[in-house]
């Protein structure tokens, strides 16, 4: 049993909306190699998170618990540590190099020389109250030679990298582990959503081309733009599918309820693919009355939402300088991204190739593995299986530095928190 608890993989993500948490493991597929099999996945409703930002601990500790033991029982195994995933509408970037001199005698570039590279690159001044959470390389440069993906192996002296640091709220980061710990449970590391989500849902020849991964979320819809295999852009933008359902619930004059009932059965975001005579009657949704709506006016209102979404989605992809330039396209995931229309719509007004980004190279019998709502999810799962099977790597490295660097940043917030915990 303890065997089988050391090799199980959890991936924890917090929305606004919902709670959701997938738990894997790293097997051998038919020709022997390793593969990330999803044993199961749980869902809840989300209390205490308003618009990414934990906005009541005790609320967050209760949802994370009832996912944890939902979870616990589908497979039958305790659950210790996970991976977390972040979300902050504050999130700023910065780029910072870090240099180092070889160790070895013969000049030769260890695994540990980039890594040293790296971690030299996080010590810099942060702005107040923010801190360091992914030192992503974007490329090294070896005695002045540039342009190096990975230098490990090549003779040098001087080993330089260049990087891009994201950084995130000190309040929000010792929140959401505050609350995690009270849960009863250990940190892995924490990691940007975003950047799992884009784990799971895009490939690296995607990334190298020029791609846009959009997860489409309850009260936010984050974006993160990638080009050479590089993160060129991350942003969050404070509308998500919540605003559809208020939109519907005011326009139709009904609940809040009734309006995600019928979103969910009925909405589509192009009003011409819906019939001009098509009738809902909302008493069948749970309203006290026969009210009679029609289909095509739902649409008009959640198209017209949908557009300033992808307006501001187009706004990021300007300030990035590839407005309708990501030969790749647009990826959307999450649970917002299920309306029917949308990428139709992507395709309009960002003049790009859109489609839906459902997880990749992920086995599992559970229906969960194609939900979209839980991409970021099976993207921790990736993140901590490419931490378990390569150890403390380059990929590493670039995402934040497994267990290592979350002992290292998260130490003394935990040493901390636990005095306080009974």
């Amino acid at each position: 049993m303890k065997k089988h608890q050391q090799q199980l993989i959890a991936g924890l993500d917090i929305g606004s909306h919902s709670v959701r948490l997938a738990v894997g493991q790293i097997t051998s597929n038919a020709q022997g190699l390793p593969e990330l099999q999803l044993l199961g996945a749980s869902e809840v409703l989300s209390e205490g998170v308003n618009k990414g930002v934990v906005s009541s601990i005790e609320d967050v500790v209760s949802s994370v618990s009832a996912c944890l033991e939902r979870a616990e029982r589908m497979v039958g195994t305790p659950i210790d540590s996970v991976w977390v995933g972040i979300t902050d509408p504050h999130i700023i970037t910065q780029s910072n190099k870090g240099v180092i001199v070889v160790s070895k005698a013969n000049n030769e570039i260890a695994e540990e020389d980039a890594q040293r590279a790296i971690e030299t690159a996080r010590s810099i001044a942060t702005p107040l109250n923010y801190e360091v959470l992914h030192v992503l390389p974007r490329s090294f440069s070896v005695d002045g030679q540039t342009g190096i993906k990975d230098p490990v192996g090549m003779t040098g002296i001087r080993l330089e990298v260049d990087t891009h640091i994201i950084l995130g709220s000190t309040a929000q980061i010792k929140n959401l582990t505050k609350a995690i710990y009270r849960a009863g449970l250990e940190i892995e590391d924490l990691v940007l959503s975003i950047l799992a989500t884009g784990e799971a849902v895009l490939t690296p020849r995607q990334k190298e081309l020029g791609v846009a991964v959009v997860n489409l979320g309850g009260s936010t819809t984050s974006v993160a733009i990638f080009e050479e295999g590089d993160i060129l852009r991350i942003a969050t933008i404070p509308i998500g599918s919540a605003h559809i359902t208020n939109d519907i619930a005011i326009g139709l004059r009904t609940s809040v309820d009734i309006a995600e009932q019928v979103k969910l059965e009925f909405g589509n975001c192009l009003v011409d693919s819906v019939g001009k005579n098509e009738d809902l009657d909302l008493f069948a949704f749970g309203a006290q009355d026969h009210e009679m709506v029609k289909r095509r006016y739902l649409s008009e209102i959640i198209g017209a939402r949908v557009e300033e979404i992808m307006q501001k989605i187009d706004a990021e992809l300007t300030k990035a300088q590839r407005s309708g330039l990501l030969p790749a396209g647009v990826v959307f995931a999450g649970a917002g991204a299920k309306l029917p229309g949308l990428v139709e719509m992507s395709k309009k007004y960002l003049r790009l190739p859109s489609s839906l980004g459902y997880p990749l190279g992920v086995s599992s019998v559970s229906e969960k593995v194609n939900d979209l709502g839980f991409a970021t999810a099976i993207g921790l799962l990736r993140w901590g299986s490419n931490k378990n099977m390569h150890g403390v790597s380059n990929r590493d490295g670039i995402f934040g530095g497994g267990k290592q660097a979350a002992q290292a940043t998260f130490g003394t917030l935990k040493k901390w928190l636990k005095a306080l915990i009974p």
